[in-house]
């Protein structure tokens, strides 16, 4: 059985909507082996799997990472200028 603990609805919504206007996400988040990284993500798709969910995203450098939305610590989108 999973650890997994649910995120608030209003959480997962934030995240639908940061990929349907491609806001990139500066996102703190931890991994199963406890280090804290902070990033600026690209928001590409939410996943349920397992009974877990996920947020795929890019980073930076290109490469496409999947965080369990629990580990999650903080997600705030970065507006761009017009």
């Amino acid at each position: 059985m999973s650890d997994y603990k649910p995120i608030p609805c209003s959480v997962y919504d934030r995240y639908e909507i940061a990929i349907l206007h491609h806001t990139p996400l500066r996102t703190s988040w931890r991994d199963p082996t406890g280090v804290t990284h902070i990033e600026t993500l690209q928001p590409l798709d939410l996943i349920t799997r397992g009974g877990e969910e996920f947020l795929r995203a890019r980073k930076a450098d290109g490469q496409t990472i999947q965080l369990r939305l629990d580990y999650i610590l903080e997600a705030v989108p970065l507006h761009q200028n017009p």
